[in-house]
């Protein structure tokens, strides 16, 4: 049996002596569209910069085929959450979408004209072309999004890692951003991504974990969204229903 695309065992971190994430052991095999739940605290952004070597965690082991993270750097493509970038670096898009290419030129390697197709490509694939002479801080909160999932497709990783790439960006926008991402699952990459609409979990993902700083549950969609599940992950039913009713009309109001 081939080893997972991503394993982690017993993993705990703590911020100031507060657990973060507790005990944590999953699985995640190759070819998987992940939607990473939870409420608000629970650890999602956490795991993330855990699973990137961007906080050290207190205990546990984390690896990507079998191999640690040092190893496999260059096949795990990063997609941060827009609030954490710094939007005014002097730097135009296609400058941001390169960035995609320098763990695999090494040092002092300039791109080549083929990098530069490609990112051009990848911006094609995002609907930014357009826009690869701008300064990133000219564009709107959806149009930064999407450069850096170019950037991150620019990486021809094996292995996604992506916090909220849907925050900012319209309706529209989310649904091609949904397209792209099951046409990478096809080619047999493997995709985790923070999320937070529960209303379009089950069309958008095939897995899901659910997470409470400790772990609720992983697994295919249909075995692990569950009632029972979500209560335990986000407390009260009531609670849930309203807000997946807030954002099933937010959506609505979105969408006119």
């Amino acid at each position: 049996m081939s080893e997972p695309a991503v394993r982690v065992k017993r993993l705990t971190v703590h911020y100031e002596k507060a657990p973060a994430l507790w005990e944590l052991s999953f699985s995640i095999p190759s070819g998987v569209l992940v939607g990473i739940l939870g409420p608000n605290g629970a650890g999602k952004s956490t795991l993330v910069k855990a699973l990137l070597n961007l906080v050290k965690p207190l205990s546990g082991e984390i690896s990507f085929f079998g191999k640690p993270f040092k190893t496999m750097q260059k096949e795990i493509a990063y997609v941060p959450q827009r609030t954490s970038v710094d939007w005014h670096f002097p730097i135009d898009v296609e400058g941001v979408v390169l960035m995609g290419r320098y763990g695999k030129l090494g040092r002092f390697k300039w791109p080549s004209k083929a990098d530069r197709m490609a990112a051009q490509e990848a911006l094609d694939l995002v609907g930014m072309r357009s826009y690869a002479k701008r300064q990133i801080s000219k564009l709107s909160g959806g149009q930064q999004q999407r450069v850096f999932i170019a950037r991150a497709l620019l990486q021809e990783a094996q292995i996604y890692l992506m916090d909220e790439p849907f925050a900012g960006v319209d309706m529209a926008t989310e649904r091609a951003l949904v397209e792209l991402f099951s046409k990478l699952k096809g080619e047999g990459k493997t995709l985790l991504i923070v999320h937070h609409d529960l209303t379009t979990v089950k069309s958008y993902f095939d897995w899901t974990l659910l997470l409470n700083s400790c772990l609720i549950g992983y697994g295919p969609v249909e075995k692990v969204f569950t009632q029972e599940n979500l209560k335990r992950c986000f407390g009260s039913s009531a609670y849930l229903f309203a807000e997946t009713k807030k954002l099933a009309q937010a959506k609505s109001t979105g969408d006119k």
